[in-house]
């Protein structure tokens, strides 16, 4: 038996108050409060006035609301108190205090405010759409201030954390898929299955957007033995900076470089061209990524 002391969670709360910014909080509180209302009108004012439930722990509560009558936002938190205790330890106690303070004003005002709100009575499939478009956009607001509504949020990183090899749209697909599922079910409507399915893909895609829609960015891996001169040409013609690394070929044993440029997607073809212009053996990889900055790209220091 290891006789090893647990690790005290008084220091990081010390540095965490040493740290405290009031204008970073009241901005924190800002995005808070805009996010959970607009995720609040998808969820309540489209969602459950159209009879059907999204995935993730909010879809959760609406199942049980429907069920039993019990509150949404209330149900939100007893369902969320195991799962951030389960998970906080992977996540840290930062981004910890930071999702609490975000579910209770999410359950604050699902409960307080949505309902003197109207409710959607249109068709399903619009209530799906625009009940995503509002959930997504509330979503990344929250998400750009570092901080989460909890549910199957935690639950995805947590399972990230302890298997790597299993991608977040795997584990996030698995996690919703069985709530969206139960409220089929539970709805007794297949119908209810597919609005569900399509505002959760609708509020991912509307937060991918939103976060990176025009930072989004390829990667170009280009493996040759011409690397300075492919180089060289994308310089020249498209104006782009390229990472040389040397490397070796581990079943030839030749001498290799790997040259690494970021560009946007419509450079994707020029610097594909070139590289079979400069050498027609060259291996060409192209990657996406959510965004690039720096010289040629985004600021740095422009999401501060």
């Amino acid at each position: 038996m290891s006789n090893k002391p647990k690790k005290s969670v008084i220091p990081d709360i010390k540095q965490l108050i040493g740290k405290f910014n009031r204008k970073a909080f009241a901005i924190d509180v800002l995005y808070d409060i805009v996010g959970c209302f607009l995720y609040g009108l998808g969820i309540i004012n489209f969602a459950q006035a159209s009879n059907f439930a999204p995935g993730g722990v909010s879809g959760l509560a609406l199942i049980i609301n429907h069920l039993t009558g019990f509150p949404v936002g209330v149900a939100t938190v007893i369902i969320n108190v195991p799962i951030i205790l389960i998970c906080y330890k992977f996540l840290g106690l930062e981004f910890f205090l930071r999702s609490v303070k975000t579910i209770l004003f999410s359950a604050l005002i699902v409960d307080t405010l949505m309902p003197l709100l109207p409710l959607y009575q249109g068709n399903p499939m619009l209530a799906a759409i625009f009940g995503g478009i509002l959930a997504g956009a509330g979503l990344a607001c929250i998400y750009m201030r570092d901080s989460s509504t909890g549910g199957s949020d935690f639950v995805i990183l947590a399972v990230r954390k302890k298997n790597p090899q299993l991608s977040i749209g795997v584990i996030s697909l698995a996690v919703d898929g069985i709530i969206i599922l139960v409220g089929a079910f539970v709805y007794n409507s297949f119908d209810a299955a597919l609005y569900g399915l399509i505002m959760t893909i609708t509020y991912s895609l509307i937060i991918d957007k939103i976060m990176y829609g025009n930072d989004s960015r390829k990667l170009l891996t280009i493996i040759t033995t011409n690397g300075q001169g492919i180089s060289d040409r994308i310089l020249q013609d498209i104006d782009r900076g390229v990472t040389m690394i040397n490397g070796r070929g581990a079943y030839t044993g030749a001498e290799k470089n790997v040259l690494l440029c970021a560009c946007n997607k419509t450079e994707v073809f020029k610097i594909k061209r070139i590289a079979h212009d400069v050498d027609d053996k060259s291996f060409v990889m192209v990657s996406s990524i959510d965004a690039a900055y720096g010289l040629g790209f985004k600021s740095p220091t422009s999401d501060d």
